[in-house]
């Protein structure tokens, strides 16, 4: 399937950065309804609802998996 934010890229890493993009999204939505515009207001209050679901709400940071080195040491 294919996402229309990838949440896994780890340019979305960053807190900052996902709470920027959400607040953008939701700053041009208060733009739309402030002009009028109900229809591209809904479009991405709609945008804004999805960015912040899977960016805030449901983001999960993949962790780093460590590898132990095996040594033939026995201490």
């Amino acid at each position: 399937m294919i996402k229309f934010i990838d949440p896994d890229h780890p340019f979305y890493r960053p807190l900052w950065v996902r709470l920027l993009i959400v607040g953008f999204c939701a700053a041009w939505t208060a733009f739309e309804f402030w002009h009028g515009e109900n229809t591209w207001g809904m479009i991405f209050l709609a945008v804004t609802a999805y960015t912040g679901c899977v960016l805030i709400i449901f983001f999960k940071p993949k962790t780093a998996v460590v590898e132990e080195t095996k040594t033939d040491d026995p201490a």
